[in-house]
């Protein structure tokens, strides 16, 4: 056993020697592919659907180059997969080829990279010889798409070989079908003159589409630009909504302020008015302040007293019991009760002034006992 295990232990360091000296044998990985990155700001869905034509007939079993054709293909439809970046489309996949048969692989259903990539990965292998299978994909392509909503890309992957000029002829009834809503883009595996300017045909029936050669695209940038051109378009600039005014800072915007020019620091309501409706003032049919109601008064007078220049009118209001002659009355003396008590603690009689509105002037429904307390109630307007 010992004299295997250095046998063993020599020829595994030669042969390392030999991989680390001849460059002809170190084999170097394939670097990873490094998708397009989108600015997601920038670009919004060109697309509402998209629908891949893959062609899994036997001619895409032969090679071009060093890879088979539904390699390069397969390839060409992941690195399109990595790339499209994950906004809300709607996606599908159809392949045409094995025993001339048509399957939907995925969708149309909402498009997900790791749904569609798995789909790609599970495709058959190719074989069958049909002349036609195309014509048959785009016809059932319509099928799928008849549902949809909104703008639609066909993609639709394939050598062109064996084929007459039926796909043509279906790709233009499928546009027929759809009109300014569809798109056809074609991809040309290999380098068949024929298959070339049929895959051109198909792609020139959509009106609006364009043909591309597999073999065209050497890196990311190709890809994202044909992801640009297929799935996206520029989204509009945003544009700045200029926020509401609010004049005098009191929380309520100018559109909605029905008392301008509040000071800073007074408790205002909804309509931006400077008055004190968290606790009721006045009880029914009198002018006597709630004792309850002292500490949001005293609010009103140290705002008072540090605007010393201001003058303020106070206004009274009553709900809508009674007479409106006497609730004009009740108001007015409901205004002079709080003047008092402003002037009682300290506010120079001379900046204030009172009037009474009765119930000309509600500030909450009169229909709910909730609403006619609040109505019972003195606002503070400053004047000039």
């Amino acid at each position: 056993m010992k004299k295997y295990y250095v046998n063993g232990l020599f020829l595994l360091m030669i042969s390392t020697l030999l991989i680390s000296c001849g460059g002809k044998m170190v084999q170097k990985a394939a670097p990873s592919f490094e998708p397009y990155k989108f600015s997601s700001n920038k670009y919004e869905p060109k697309v509402d659907n998209f629908l891949v034509i893959l062609d899994t007939s036997y001619s895409m079993s032969h090679k071009y180059g060093h890879k088979k054709k539904i390699e390069i293909a397969k390839e060409f439809l992941t690195a399109m997969n990595q790339t499209v970046p994950e906004l809300k489309y709607n996606g599908a996949l159809i392949t045409f080829g094995p025993n001339d048969s048509i399957m939907l692989d995925y969708g149309l259903t909402q498009y997900s990279p790791s749904g569609f990539g798995s789909a790609l990965n599970a495709t058959k292998t190719p074989s069958g010889n049909s002349s036609f299978p195309l014509t048959t994909a785009i016809s059932a392509a319509a099928g799928e798409l008849k549902s949809s909503q909104g703008q639609i890309a066909v993609i639709i992957v394939s050598d062109g070989e064996n084929m007459d000029q039926a796909p043509v002829k279906a790709a233009k009834e499928l546009k027929g079908e759809f009109g300014d809503r569809l798109c056809i883009y074609t991809v040309l595996v290999g380098d068949n003159p024929a298959g070339e300017t049929l895959m051109k045909q198909v792609a020139e029936a959509g009106g609006c589409g364009f043909s591309v050669r597999a073999d065209a695209f050497k890196d990311s940038g190709d890809m994202g630009d044909f992801v640009k051109k297929v799935f996206l378009a520029k989204a509009a600039p945003m544009v700045a909504v200029p926020m509401p005014l609010d004049s005098d800072g009191d929380g309520v915007t100018d559109d909605l302020d029905q008392c301008p020019n509040t000071p800073k620091g007074a408790i205002v309501d909804a309509r931006g008015c400077w008055t004190y409706a968290a606790v009721v003032l006045f009880d029914f049919d009198s002018a006597e302040i709630k004792s309850e109601a002292f500490p949001m008064l005293d609010d009103a007078v140290l705002i008072l007293k540090k605007n010393p220049q201001m003058k303020v009118e106070i206004d009274g209001h009553t709900d809508n019991k009674g007479s409106a002659a006497y609730n004009m009355n009740l108001s007015e003396r409901r205004a002079k009760a709080v003047m008092k008590y402003f002037v009682d603690q300290g506010v120079e009689a001379e900046r204030l002034a009172t009037k009474g509105f009765g119930f000309t002037k509600p500030a909450a429904s009169n229909d709910t006992k909730e609403g006619r307390a609040k109505n019972r109630r003195v606002e503070l307007q400053p004047i000039q």
